[in-house]
């Protein structure tokens, strides 16, 4: 696996909450929202996607429900209250660490605390 698909599945969780904040969205829509937002640098296969879903159920940061849309029946996902607060807090702890890279790679280094 590339360093590329070891951040995509680090920050999966991150961009589907986010998404799921505007609006509650069934899974080929999440998929083809993060291709299109990402200008199809984040492409994510179902193979991923839905286990990331289920276990952000597991959580409880997440719920889903079916709904039919003209003959199919299609589940949609809902961020809960409690996944906004994980998704603010995950918010927080991604721009910390990519600040933190940042430096790194910029040559910067940290203000010293004292």
């Amino acid at each position: 696996m590339g360093i590329s698909e070891n951040l995509k599945k680090g920050t999966s969780e991150l961009l589907i909450l986010y998404l799921l904040k505007s609006q509650d969205m069934y899974g080929y829509q999440i998929a083809h929202e993060l291709k299109k937002r990402s200008n199809d640098e984040f492409v994510m296969p179902e193979g991923s996607l839905y286990p990331t879903l289920y276990r952000l159920i597991e959580k409880g940061v997440v719920s889903d429900r079916m709904e039919i849309v003209g003959k199919r029946l299609r589940k949609y996902y809902h961020l809960e209250p409690k996944g906004i607060e994980y998704l603010n807090a995950i918010t927080e702890e991604y721009r910390r660490i990519n600040d933190g890279i940042r430096m790194v790679l910029d040559g910067l280094q940290a203000p010293e605390e004292g």
